[in-house]
């Protein structure tokens, strides 16, 4: 039987990025131990394993410059994206990529979409759940997501360590607790802040089933009638519930029940896609996650055939 799983949720990026990065101090690899260091050849390896037959690449950190090198956010976004855009030419139909936008301010952020987009190609944007502090709603993003909303594109959001994360995280990996509250947070926001009243096609990814969200969301769509803080939005919690109808779940360390059936309260399984986080997440990690996904007794056939494959193909005609 041919390959057929396509996986929207994995990190990796070029050797030269990969040095340009830890020449600045940033960990390639979130700070995570890893077993297995991301090349092309380690990623077709582990797909043969896997059953999948393409994965989107993603590199989900907030690149920005510094006084002594300003330009260092744009021009390690650009080294990254044209590094995806040469992984897809030389393997076409075995991967796509999401492109990582500087975090400098929005005419860079806006220069680079153009780029990625228009000459590379990419298959979509990446956003980190906060961009260096802010959140989605916060008015220096607005440019951004304006653009994006015009082109339709989809955007995957990428869980990020929160300001306070030295005193919320108690010095534990992130993506225990963090990471899913950070996407709910950054949801919320821009719920809240009328995000989605603006951009209503806006095409988001929230990677991890969305994290600690789909257990919020009635408590978020009810508080719109509890009371909003006094420059929120005019919203109601039959926009919430539309809005976390129409957006996209990943199942990536979210293919258990415990995630899965909160999930499909908010929504239905035709937006719910496959994803992994390897090498982020081990192998044996994936193994057991994908086990827990395809035994899941709240998908029928053709819709575990979506989430699978079918789903993301509406997203991205090219990998079929």
């Amino acid at each position: 039987m041919p390959f057929q799983r396509i996986d929207v949720h994995t990190h990796g990026m070029s050797d030269q990025a990969v040095a340009a990065v830890a020449g600045r101090g940033y960990e390639p690899t979130g700070g995570y131990r890893i077993s297995v260091r991301w090349t092309a050849q380690a990623a077709l390896a582990y797909m043969d394993r896997q059953q999948i037959a393409a994965q989107l690449v993603s590199m989900p950190i907030s690149f920005a410059g510094s006084d002594d090198d300003p330009d260092f956010g744009t021009n390690v976004s650009r080294m990254i994206n044209e590094g995806h855009a040469e992984l897809i030419a030389t393997h076409p139909g075995r991967f796509g990529a999401f492109a990582t936008l500087p975090a400098d301010g929005p005419e860079q952020a806006l220069e680079e979409l153009a780029y990625a987009l228009d000459e590379l190609r990419l298959d979509g944007v990446v956003l980190t759940s906060n961009v260096r502090g802010r959140y989605l709603g916060d008015p220096s993003l607005e440019p951004v997501l304006a653009e994006l909303e015009r082109r339709e594109v989809p955007v995957f959001v990428h869980p990020e360590d929160c300001p306070h994360i030295e005193v919320l995280g108690f010095g534990r990996p992130s993506s225990i607790v963090e990471f899913p509250f950070d996407t709910a947070r950054t949801v919320t926001n821009a719920l809240y802040t009328g995000v989605f009243q603006r951009y209503p096609r806006l095409r988001l990814i929230l990677a991890h089933c969305g994290g600690a969200l789909p257990t919020l969301g009635w408590r978020i769509a009810e508080h719109t009638v509890m009371g909003r803080g006094p420059h929120d939005a005019d919203i109601d919690p039959e926009h919430v519930a539309q809005v976390l109808r129409g957006l996209y779940y990943e199942t990536a360390l979210a293919g258990s029940r415990n995630s899965l059936l909160p999930t499909l309260e908010l929504t239905t399984a035709d937006h719910i896609l496959f994803g992994t986080d390897w090498p982020a997440a081990p192998e044996p990690t994936v193994e057991r996650n994908t086990s827990n996904l395809t035994s899941f007794d709240g998908f029928t056939k053709d819709e575990l055939r979506g989430v699978e494959r079918a789903n993301a193909l509406k997203l991205f005609p090219r990998l079929g």
